[in-house]
């Protein structure tokens, strides 16, 4: 290697180091998070910082690119002012030699550990979210990546914390081919730092004895879905006296090609058989196919730990119809960015684009972009919107 290259190596990450500098009481940025995440490479050789390369993976996935084909093909075109913009001054000779090939985002995409990287990504996010008006909902739920599937990788189940209003993944985990999601609850939701006052929802699944007396030790709430996995519970809601409770709620949806009236009723119970359970709550869904105009009926049992007080019909109705607000985030991944054709299996890379995706569609909400495909094509027009979005210009 020329004199002048290898120089200009430590020269680029003592401006890279430079550009992390973070006084006290400043919220930490992308390249600060993500220098916590270990580098799983040998010192020796080590040409590119690990947050450098990381960083300029982020900003592709940002401006589109779906496979790590196309991340390479962003960092080889990226312009001047966009490593400039990462701290490094490219080498007037050889401009290239200061930028990862896509072999090597790969390689180390694969060895990255995953947990770290959501950790990183996750706490940007949350020390950027807007605050929110009235009761704060945090939705957990699980999704398959069924391109790893097919392409005779190993399983790879990621079980997600995301907010309801703004729809960012504030935490993801890695649920394994030896574990089940109830066994990951725990574990996702210590990510999240402050869970004073929110109200975790989830589907039935996570109806568990032990999940609510650990939101209830965190200081949190919940809204749990009671089904045939708590029998005892189930036979006790459905034995309340509905009928002499009058109606507190009623609205409408239309969607996936159907109709659909939602009624509510809230019961308050000092004696009901689950942890911290202060109201009981009926909820009862009448659908219509708008093409064949059949018409299902059926009936929701849930429990919350909220009291009358702190959670009122109407927004114990709108917490649990926001829960499935993170179907939205599972489509944009699965169209937008087809994440279930991608076949990429090897190691952790798998995991690591969809934390990238999560990161790309958190960056573009927070800036008020509510069509991400279109936003998307927006960065892909000028490379320096994804750094922009991301408080790195």
């Amino acid at each position: 290697m020329p004199a002048h290259a290898s120089s200009a190596i430590p020269l680029a990450l003592d401006q890279l180091r430079e550009h992390l500098d973070v006084g006290p009481g400043e919220v930490p940025g992308l390249l600060e998070r993500l220098t916590q995440v270990p580098d799983p490479r040998d010192p020796r050789g080590v040409r590119h910082a690990l947050s450098f390369v990381l960083a300029l993976t982020a900003c592709a996935v940002l401006a589109g690119a779906t496979s790590l084909l196309a991340v390479g093909e962003w960092i080889a075109d990226a312009p001047p002012q966009v490593l400039e913009g990462l701290g490094v001054c490219p080498d007037p000779v050889l401009p290239r030699r200061l930028v990862p090939a896509e072999a090597t985002v790969r390689r180390l995409l694969t060895r990255i550990d995953g947990d770290a990287l959501d950790r990183a990504v996750g706490g940007w996010l949350a020390d950027r979210r807007p605050a929110s008006a009235g009761l704060r909902g945090l939705s957990v739920d699980g999704k398959s990546l069924r391109g790893a599937a097919k392409a005779r990788g190993r399983k790879i189940h990621l079980l997600a914390a995301v907010e309801h209003t703004t729809g960012l993944v504030l935490a993801q985990l890695d649920v394994g081919e030896k574990t089940g999601e109830t066994r990951r609850f725990q574990p996702l939701l210590d990510n999240v730092a402050d869970l004073a006052g929110t109200v975790v929802t989830s589907d039935a699944l996570h109806t568990q004895r032990e999940h609510a007396s650990y939101l209830l030790g965190r200081r949190a709430h919940y809204i749990a879905i009671v089904k045939g996995n708590q029998k005892n519970l189930r036979k006790q809601l459905k034995s309340l006296p509905w009928k002499d409770i009058p109606l507190q709620g009623r609205t409408h949806g239309t969607g996936h090609g159907r109709a659909e009236i939602r009624r509510i009723k809230v019961a308050t119970a000092g004696n009901l058989r689950f942890p911290g359970a202060r109201q009981a709550v009926q909820i009862k869904r009448r659908r219509t196919d708008r093409k064949t105009g059949k018409t299902t009926l059926t009936t929701v049992y849930a429990v919350t730990s909220l009291t009358a007080e702190q959670g009122t019909p109407a927004q114990l109705a709108k917490l649990i119809r926001d829960h499935w607000k993170i179907e939205v985030l599972h489509y944009v991944r699965d169209t937008t960015f087809a994440e279930d054709a991608s076949q990429l299996r090897t190691g952790n890379a798998p995991r690591a684009m969809a934390t990238w995706r999560n990161l790309a569609v958190g960056a573009l909400r927070m800036n008020g972009v509510k069509n991400i495909a279109s936003g998307l094509r927006r960065n892909a027009r000028d490379a320096r919107r994804p750094l922009e979005l991301l408080g790195l210009a």
